[in-house]
């Protein structure tokens, strides 16, 4: 593989990674509702979801999943149901006790359904699929490495620059959030925010599912 690919190929990622979105917004929302540990589980969790679709397109599955939309309409569907019940726990915990104590109770429970939330709502993402689809192929080297080889370094440099850009988002908003710890009506208002952003997410993974 070309050095001129591959560089241009990170300065892409980058972009991409910069362009607000869902999933800028959903690793903000769990960053502040969560903490820094929760930005950074969901973090992790995006990365997960990424490494899947590396994986499959390296297989030529991500081919196969386009032209069988139902497969792709499933997960979406189970990764907007989740993300609509965590827009109702995100709710009623902001309606509930917000003393320190109580809104940094980051147990192994609450960091499992963030990680798994982000897997999902990764996955469901059709515009990941369409960037290995269409965007991917065109940094690839014509009579270079086996295709296959090809995607999974290209697929590696994008899942540890998200991972490193995700996780900054997802610390800088935990921090931003921590600092508010003292103040239980905006921490209150924060959540609430935060189950709007789940709410609006899980609606858009339901209109882009008829």
């Amino acid at each position: 593989m070309e050095w001129g690919l591959l560089l241009g190929f990170a300065g892409a990622c980058v972009v991409l990674n910069l362009v607000p979105g869902p999933g800028m917004m959903f690793m903000i929302a769990h960053g502040i509702a969560g903490g820094r540990r929760g930005g950074i589980a969901a973090a992790l969790g995006m990365a997960t979801g990424t490494i899947v679709h590396t994986v499959a397109a390296a297989l030529g599955l991500n081919g196969l999943l386009s032209t069988a939309p139902a497969a792709l309409e499933t997960v979406k569907i189970i990764g907007a149901v989740f993300l609509l019940y965590l827009a109702v726990n995100t709710l009623m915990s902001a309606r509930k006790s917000t003393t320190p104590s109580a809104t940094r109770a980051n147990t192994r429970s609450t960091l499992r359904r963030t990680y798994v939330s982000a897997v999902l709502t990764n996955l469901a993402n059709p515009k990941v699929v369409l960037f290995y689809f269409a965007f991917v192929p065109q940094f690839l080297t014509p009579g270079g490495w086996v295709v296959s080889s090809q995607i999974l370094v290209l697929g590696t440099m994008l899942i540890i620059i998200g991972l490193i850009m995700d996780g900054a988002v997802g610390i800088a908003a935990g921090t931003f959030s921590a600092l508010l710890l003292s103040k239980p009506k905006f921490q209150r208002r924060l959540k609430e925010l935060c189950a709007v952003i789940f709410g609006g997410l899980a609606l858009r993974l339901f209109t882009e599912t008829t």
